[in-house]
């Protein structure tokens, strides 16, 4: 692997960040079922992640999932926007940060920065209101975490340097709702973004249950289509599609 590090595609939103040593794990949804959904791919063990901190978007069921946090350990360090981080200090996490869009916060040798998104990031049905962020994790590499979000005015302020950008490209249905990226959207977001590798996430993961066996393509089929945009779009990016579970090294 890399000196410089890697990326490890968990599944869904959740991403394994490991730069200089330190090691991010994003919105973790580790568990087999949750409500009306089923995972598809065998889950990663949550031993074998032990991340150094944890980078949580926004408080959706599927990217701030209390069971998986808890198995991660109570005391870990969470960043996460204020509304999330409020929420999580009141379910007894002690390790909480909060961290709003333009702060940033020191992990070892990284700098993490939040930065915006255009998604509704409430937890429904209790509190609608909460804000959702993406992040910048800069280190040797600089890596861009979306989390859940549409195109928005000031994504293009975000290029320059990007090493990698995790880009989401469906969700766990037939449809997606407002505020989120499809294969096109997403390879107009890297066409703003211009990094050197774009990683499709948010995909092939989860289900409805009793379902998948009908819409297999929505499962499989997105990365797929997001690189063929972008191979038309943004020819210089190097899409790498990662399978749940699958690494590859920032090299």
């Amino acid at each position: 692997m890399s000196e410089r590090g890697s990326i490890t595609y968990v599944g869904h939103a959740t991403v394994s960040i490991e730069i200089d040593g330190v090691h991010l794990l994003t919105d973790p949804l580790l568990r087999r079922r949750m409500f009306h959904l089923r995972r598809q791919v065998d889950p990663v063990e949550s031993w074998r992640l032990a991340p150094d901190a944890i980078l949580v978007s926004h408080q959706h069921f599927d990217h701030l999932d209390l069971h998986s946090l808890r198995r991660l350990g109570k005391s870990i360090r969470i960043i996460a926007p204020p509304t999330a981080a409020a929420f999580l200090g009141r379910k007894g996490f002690s390790g909480v940060e909060p961290l709003a869009v333009g702060e940033s916060s020191r992990i070892g040798p990284l700098a993490v920065t939040a930065v915006d998104a255009e998604h509704e990031g409430g937890r429904h049905p209790f509190a609608k209101d909460g804000e959702a962020v993406g992040y910048v994790v800069c280190g040797s590499s600089r890596v861009y975490f979306a989390g859940d979000t549409d195109l928005f005015p000031g994504m293009e302020d975000l290029a320059g340097d990007l090493d990698v950008a995790l880009v989401p490209v469906w969700g766990w249905g037939h449809t997606l709702g407002p505020g989120h990226l499809d294969p096109a959207s997403a390879a107009a977001a890297v066409e703003l973004l211009e990094p050197r590798i774009a990683i499709p996430i948010h995909w092939g993961t989860f289900f409805p249950f009793g379902l998948a066996r009908w819409g297999r393509r929505h499962l499989t089929d997105p990365p797929h289509q997001f690189a063929s945009q972008v191979a038309e779009r943004s020819p210089e990016v190097e899409v790498r599609l990662l399978d749940p579970g699958e690494t590859t090294a920032l090299s």
